[in-house]
């Protein structure tokens, strides 16, 4: 009996090596996590790049087409900075607001005919308020008319690199032949931090006056996660709720980009999420299943 012994004691060593080994197993290949994503697949593209090196993060659909909304109005501000920077215009520089740029739907700040308003306002309006009467006036005074400014952002586009964005107007309101990617609006966000950061505080504001009246912006995620310092959202029905948001903090920056959200509360708490992740090396390096709002 005695010679039967050291079985067992082995067979207890061999159980906990095999423990340790599915420990280690476990701590070297992080198990998957759930994303849940807030949109419909036709919709929902998103992307998260680093913004100081151009590394891809994460991404979803991110080179499939998708309307732009008000994102728009990022190239509308990144050609109205080009116009600063050159001596064009200057901050107090008057842009009169057309019948035209006056009669565009909401959001809007409401001119009558034969008012202006001067650039650093214009700049406010667009990013807070995403005033459409103002981008529209913007792109008729740069561009004499509204159709060639969208030519001249849709050449600015290529000459960025966002080869499949087309835009039809300033203002992002509907127009079935304006396109881009998630891909391309992260392009334009780093464009616009990297070529202007004497001028990426407006995209951190929140609310501004004018004439008198506290104009309130809707970009909750502004105060809402430490780091975040822009831009700029947007919405039509045929695109669902879009962001572009910039996170600066801790030595990492990021753009993320989300398109296609059911609501701006899922968005937001979406991106959220992925920025979550994106700060997380276990989160980061592990895999990805979606869990979209059908199932």
């Amino acid at each position: 009996m005695s010679d039967q012994r050291p079985f067992p004691l082995i067979q207890k060593l061999m159980a906990v090596f095999a423990l340790l080994a599915l420990v280690a197993g476990c701590t070297t290949a992080p198990p998957d996590t759930v994303l849940a994503v807030p949109a419909a697949p036709q919709k929902y593209a998103v992307i998260v790049v680093d913004a100081r090196t151009g590394k891809q993060l994460f991404e979803v659909n991110s080179g499939a087409q998708r309307y732009p909304a008000s994102l728009t109005k990022m190239m509308t501000l990144y050609l109205l900075f080009e116009a600063l920077e050159s001596g064009r215009l200057a901050k107090d520089t008057p842009i009169p607001v057309s019948d035209n740029a006056a009669r565009q739907p909401p959001t809007k700040l409401r001119f009558r005919r034969g008012e202006t308003i001067d650039v650093d306002s214009a700049i406010r309006a667009i990013v807070v308020k995403s005033a459409n009467d103002v981008a529209v006036a913007v792109g008729e005074y740069l561009g004499g008319s509204e159709d060639q400014f969208a030519a001249m952002m849709t050449a600015r586009a290529r000459q960025l690199g966002m080869a499949s964005t087309v835009f039809r107007n300033a203002s992002g309101l509907p127009d079935g032949g304006q396109v881009t990617t998630a891909r391309d609006m992260a392009v334009l966000g780093m464009a616009l931090r990297n070529r202007f950061p004497q001028h990426f505080h407006y995209f951190s504001e929140s609310d501004f006056m004018f004439r008198g009246r506290l104009v309130r912006g809707h970009n909750d995620m502004l105060g809402r996660v430490r780091g975040v310092d822009g831009i700029k959202t947007g919405y039509i029905r045929a695109s669902g709720f879009n962001i572009v948001t910039s996170y600066s903090a801790d030595g990492r920056q990021l753009i993320i980009v989300v398109m296609g959200a059911d609501s701006a509360r899922q968005r937001n708490d979406h991106v959220e999420a992925l920025i979550q992740r994106s700060l997380s090396p276990t989160i980061a390096d592990a895999k990805t299943r979606l869990m979209f709002v059908q199932q």
